[in-house]
């Protein structure tokens, strides 16, 4: 701070500029990245980039069922969730660091 409480624009701006560089890192590794959702012991898994995009779903073919279409549903659904949860755990983990922890602070973009 400078004299009289006032900020010192240039370190903001320096600031900003290094938060920046490291979201578009962190941004970069998460294009890059891949994690893995499975439902049912691995009967179903999906395979979902950091960016949230879903790849590829496997199911083993114990999981099928003409009978009992409902689990195979419930278990492609998990697998779903599983994978989505692992991008928002992957996306904080990455991002974190990079928005030093604005608590909250809503970035438009972000």
């Amino acid at each position: 701070m400078r004299p009289g409480g006032q900020p010192n624009m240039q370190q903001i701006m320096k600031q900003a500029q290094k938060m920046q560089q490291q979201v578009a890192q962190a941004q970069a590794e998460l294009a890059e990245a891949e994690v893995t959702g499975t439902a049912g012991g691995g009967l179903v898994t999906v395979v979902v980039t950091g960016l949230g995009e879903f790849k590829s779903i496997k199911i083993d073919p114990k999981a099928v069922d003409p009978e009992d279409i409902e689990t195979l549903e419930d278990l492609v659904l998990a697998a779903i969730h599983n994978g989505s949860e692992a991008v928002r755990e992957l996306t904080e983990q990455k991002m974190g660091p990079a928005t030093g922890g604005l608590g909250g602070l809503s970035l438009p973009g972000f």
